[in-house]
């Protein structure tokens, strides 16, 4: 499990991945693993290498709502991109997060409201969680989209 982290961690932001290559890539991480506990850990140990958002940014404003547990996102635009971070006071919660701004952060908004976020159907994210969770996945999907949204009208 260390060597995919170190992997992961040692990617130059210089070279942007598509989402569908990051992705791809994550899927292939996950079938590493035969069971869910497993999973889960990785998941665990992706909470522990997210960013920390910067503690100004965890305001009533910034935080998802329909998530069960405490999730804040913010979204930053800078040269075209839409650059997110996140923090969360569930661990499961975080490592989900993490996942989903290692996919669609440092993207554009118009790649962000075109994807197809295949991943989480594939590494079967979504049926191994509890349904408070899947319903907090899906607001964090769809707040990291309104964000895309918002810059790309800004853009227009």
């Amino acid at each position: 499990m260390q060597q995919i982290y170190d992997r992961v961690k040692a990617e130059s932001p210089l070279c942007i991945m598509t989402i569908n290559e990051i992705q791809d890539e994550i899927i292939e991480e996950f079938s590493l693993f035969d069971d869910w506990m497993d999973k889960y850990q990785y998941l665990i140990d992706l909470s522990k290498n997210l960013p920390v958002i910067d503690e100004a940014y965890k305001t009533e404003e910034n935080l998802i709502k329909g998530c069960q547990s405490q999730v804040w996102l913010f979204a930053e635009y800078e040269d075209g991109k839409v650059i997110f971070t996140a923090d969360s006071d569930a661990i499961i919660t975080k490592g989900i997060i993490s996942l989903l701004i290692r996919v669609l952060s440092n993207q554009t908004p118009d790649d962000i409201l075109q994807c197809d976020l295949h991943f989480i159907e594939k590494i079967g994210l979504k049926e191994n969680l509890s349904p408070t969770r899947s319903n907090g996945l899906l607001a964090m999907i769809k707040q990291m989209k309104i964000y895309a949204l918002a810059f790309k009208a800004k853009q227009d």
